[in-house]
C-alpha cells in the first residue's frame, strides 16, 4: 500500500500503474497485477489504509476520550509522512475532472467525517459542530503538507481545542465544574471499527 501511495503522491494519479507500483515496492508487475485484479482495487485499498492510519495516528479519537487530548498527534503525523496525506488530495483534485472517481473522495470523506462526529460525542461536544470541525483539520492539513509548518498546526489546533471547550461549556452546565473532562467507557473502543467506513460505502 505504501508503494502506491508514493508513487500518487509524487506523480499523481496518472501515474499509478502496476508497473509503477511494482517498481516502487522492489517486486514483480505480475505480483502486484495478480494480488489486487484491477487499477480500481489497488486503488480502494491503498485509500482504505491511508484513511485507517490517518484516524488511528492522529489521535481524533483519542484513547483517553479526554478533549485536550484530541488531535494531538496529527502535526507530528503529517510531517512523518506527508505523502499519505499528498495521496489523498490527488485523488480529490483527479475526482474533480473524472467523475467516475467521486465515490472514491466520498468513501473517504465520509470517513473522516465520521471519526470527527465520534470525538465530538466522546468530549460531549453538540454534533452541530461536526463539519466545522472537520473544515477546520482538513485545512490544517493540507497548509501543513503544502507549506511544512507543523508549529502552526500545532498552534491552530490547540486553539480548535479552546473554543470546542467553550461551546461545550456553553450548552453542557456539567462542562464548568469538570465533570465532563472525564472520558467515557464507551470512547475507547471507537478507534477499532474505523474500517466498517469503508465496509459501509
Amino acid at each position: 500500500m505504501e508503494a502506491a501511495v508514493r508513487v500518487v503522491a509524487r506523480g499523481g494519479l496518472r501515474k499509478l500503474t502496476y508497473r509503477a507500483v511494482a517498481a516502487e515496492a522492489g517486486v514483480t508487475h505480475g505480483l502486484v497485477a495478480h494480488h489486487f485484479g484491477s487499477r480500481d482495487a489497488l486503488l480502494e485499498e491503498a485509500l482504505r489504509w491511508c484513511v485507517t492510519r490517518s484516524i488511528e495516528t492522529s489521535s481524533l479519537v483519542p484513547a483517553s476520550g479526554r478533549l485536550e487530548d484530541f488531535a494531538a498527534t496529527l502535526a507530528d503525523f503529517i510531517a512523518a509522512d506527508p505523502d499519505v496525506q499528498a495521496f489523498q488530495y490527488e485523488l480529490k483534485l483527479e475526482a474533480s475532472r473524472r467523475p467516475e472517481l467521486r465515490h472514491h473522495v466520498d468513501v473517504l470523506y465520509d470517513a473522516y467525517r465520521d471519526a470527527v462526529r465520534e470525538a465530538l460525542a466522546c468530549f460531549d461536544v453538540s454534533q452541530d459542530m461536526a463539519e466545522i470541525v472537520f473544515a477546520a483539520l482538513d485545512g490544517l492539513v493540507f497548509h501543513q503538507v503544502t507549506s511544512g509548518a507543523p508549529g502552526r498546526t500545532e498552534e491552530s489546533v490547540d486553539a480548535l481545542r479552546r473554543l470546542l471547550a467553550a461551546h461545550r461549556a456553553q450548552a453542557s452546565p456539567g462542562a464548568s465544574d469538570g465533570t465532563l473532562n472525564e472520558p467515557k467507557l464507551s470512547c475507547t473502543n471507537l478507534r477499532s471499527g474505523d474500517e466498517e467506513h469503508f465496509h459501509r460505502a
